[in-house]
């Protein structure tokens, strides 16, 4: 499988996918807003990271507006705020073949770059 989870008015999520040309390479899209994550494409990705937690996003502004920075989050809570919330999800998440990349980490990015060519 080859497909990137994005948010498509997310300018990190753009630059990426210009940077490393993944959207050129035959990956499918997902706008993450538009078409909501299923319950088993979220599962599928814990797979491949280990945990939800790995997928989470703390950058989001309902993060601290929901007071969650205070909260012990377990993996349950982790899936849940995912599920219900498009931008818990730590973006982009470019899935290629068994290799997962999650976020726009400079050290991510670059190992993307290498991985897709």
């Amino acid at each position: 499988m080859k497909k990137i989870y994005h948010l498509a008015t997310c300018t990190t999520c753009q630059r990426i996918l210009e940077e490393t040309g993944a959207a050129g390479k035959g990956f499918a899209l997902q706008d993450i807003k538009t078409e909501k994550i299923t319950p088993a494409e979220l599962d599928a990705l814990k797979e491949k990271t280990g945990s939800y937690e790995a997928l989470f996003s703390r950058r989001a502004l309902k993060y601290k507006e929901m007071g969650l920075k205070d909260q012990h989050l377990q993996e349950a809570d982790y899936r849940r705020l995912i599920l219900e919330e498009y931008t818990f999800l730590k973006r982009p998440v470019v899935v290629a073949g068994k290799k997962i990349f999650v976020g726009s980490e400079k050290k991510t990015v670059e190992e993307l770059k290498l991985s897709i060519g």
